[in-house]
């Protein structure tokens, strides 16, 4: 096995930085459940003033964050919209039925990607045969719609739609400023459709662990007492708190570098025989890719790539996601990418031709 490892499993592998470390180091700190952990504030409300949000909560993990999210718009028996291949339906184990006995309906998008039509017709009000449905979920960046970011007009839509119909809006924005970066759209213009709105601080911003919860300051209080029964709780929080304080003010606009390297990575993908792009269009440090038959499983071509040192996880039983991320350089980039050719061109047993020789230039 190589003694290094290009690590493109996902932008939750990255490292502290030694900038990062040392603010972690000097964070004055407090009893957070007592509302006393100076640098737990400050990081609350630098979020919610770059969210134009009233508040922000700080807890461990976005799936936490997302399912508080859930319970402070909805009561048991009521019903959630989303996205068929969101985070909050696929990936949180059913915890809103689980921890709030509020049931998901799923509507099927095009790479994460909904359009305000789809809705017409589903809400369910008055009849006592059916689950409210009290609130509309959306992802972005889409993680399963590889890094997509949903258009912005197609976002003002929904959340006009669903607020015309007293419904509620909650943004899973684990990578946000991604989206915002992408686009050049401020991460409060997007946040300003929702009632509330999850960022997540240890996926492309850098830090160790923690998310965010931001809304009115009615419903943040609120999420203060589900916090704690989810076991979110946190006492001297200010050392990891300090650390999400660290990556917004350091690590936002660095975010191009990931994006240009999943572009360098994605062009090297489109000219290798056995693997394409799913989707084609490649917005953020995404990129899902399909692998030929001919190649194995997805799991058998990760293996391979794995024994050359290059890490990247079956998304399925053909597709690969890869994530670009602060700790790998464009030097990562081209010696992944050669290493994504060269074990294409091994499964197959064919000399490289004129294509595959351009990928590797």
């Amino acid at each position: 096995m190589p003694e290094k490892f290009i690590d493109l499993r996902s932008d939750t592998v990255t490292q502290p930085t030694p900038a990062m470390r040392a603010a972690m180091a000097q964070a004055e700190v407090g009893d957070d459940v007592f509302g006393e952990d100076p640098t737990v504030i400050r990081l609350q409300e630098r979020l919610a003033e770059m969210l134009g949000k009233e508040a922000a909560l700080f807890v461990p993990s976005g799936t936490m964050s997302n399912q508080i999210g859930i319970r402070v718009h909805c009561q048991r028996g009521d019903e959630v919209l989303c996205e068929a291949g969101c985070h909050i339906y696929n990936y949180e184990q059913g915890g809103a039925a689980q921890l709030s006995g509020v049931s998901v309906r799923a509507v099927e998008g095009e790479y994460g990607v909904l359009r305000r039509e789809q809705l017409t017709g589903l809400l369910r009000r008055d009849n006592p045969h059916y689950a409210l449905t009290r609130l509309v979920c959306l992802e972005n960046t889409h993680n399963r719609g590889g890094g997509r970011v949903l258009p912005y007009d197609g976002v003002a839509a929904i959340c006009q739609w669903a607020q015309t119909h007293g419904v509620a809006t909650h943004l899973d924005g684990a990578r946000l400023f991604n989206a915002a970066v992408a686009t050049g759209i401020a991460a409060d213009r997007w946040a300003a459709h929702f009632d509330t709105v999850s960022v997540c601080f240890s996926k492309g911003l850098g830090a160790p662990i923690g998310s965010a919860l931001a809304g009115p300051r009615e419903l943040v209080e609120q999420a203060v007492r589900h916090r704690k029964v989810f076991g979110g709780g946190m006492r001297q929080a200010g050392v990891i708190a300090a650390a999400a304080l660290f990556a917004l003010e350091h690590h936002v606009e660095r975010l191009a570098d990931d994006h240009a390297h999943a572009q360098r990575l994605a062009a090297a993908i489109r000219q290798i025989d056995g693997l394409e792009l799913r989707p084609e269009q490649v917005d953020t440090n995404l990129v899902i890719f399909h692998v030929d038959e001919r190649l194995g499983t997805a799991a058998e071509f990760s293996t391979r790539l794995q024994e050359r040192g290059v890490r990247i996880i079956a998304f399925g039983p053909q597709l690969m996601r890869a994530v670009t991320h602060l700790d790998v350089t464009l030097t990562d980039i081209n010696r992944a990418a050669n290493v994504l050719a060269e074990v294409c061109h091994a499964a197959t047993k064919a000399p490289p031709t004129d294509k595959t020789r351009s990928a590797n230039a």
